[in-house]
């Protein structure tokens, strides 16, 4: 998921460029274009998402599923924010007096392709922080499995059996 979500902005850059290119000779270019970003994007976003809410599931305890379902779509809530935040961030950077910067009220005035660059960028750096946590991270069934307790005694120790 994470490596389509960059090939997805990596795409979006791409064809942006090609846009703003062609807009600049008089050229209007199909819609379709901006379907390989969109099918790039929407399949890292599911693949990321249900990776992620099985993770929460996986390694919860028994009796905390509704609560990790919850932190789960808190996670996702707070990506939307942090979204809104590096929007502002690249605004107030990259624009400047008359200038609007890369996210220009008029689109052709604007530099959309960098701030796809910059997302793909940032998705890559994010690959990376997320390799090495996933490295380093032990799950339950092993941390479990090492403190000599298996599975299905834990469970039944929860229900109360």
């Amino acid at each position: 998921g994470l490596f389509l979500s960059i090939a997805g902005m990596a795409a979006a850059a791409l064809i942006e460029r090609y846009r703003l290119t062609e807009s600049a000779d008089g050229v209007t270019i199909t819609v379709f274009l901006l379907m390989p970003q969109f099918l790039l994007v929407g399949a890292g976003e599911a693949f990321t998402y249900m990776g992620q809410l099985d993770f929460f599931l996986r390694e919860c305890p028994k009796g905390m599923k509704t609560m990790s379902t919850g932190l789960f779509l808190s996670t996702c809530a707070l990506g939307f924010f942090f979204s809104t935040l590096i929007v502002t961030i690249v605004h107030k950077v990259t624009g400047h007096g008359s200038n609007d910067g890369w996210l220009a009220n008029n689109i052709d005035q604007g530099r959309l392709d960098y701030f796809y660059w910059l997302l793909a960028v940032m998705s890559a750096i994010n690959i990376v922080f997320f390799t090495i946590a996933a490295r380093g991270y032990v799950y339950k069934e092993k941390r479990m499995a090492d403190a000599g307790i298996e599975l299905a005694d834990e469970e039944a120790m929860i229900v109360g059996h």
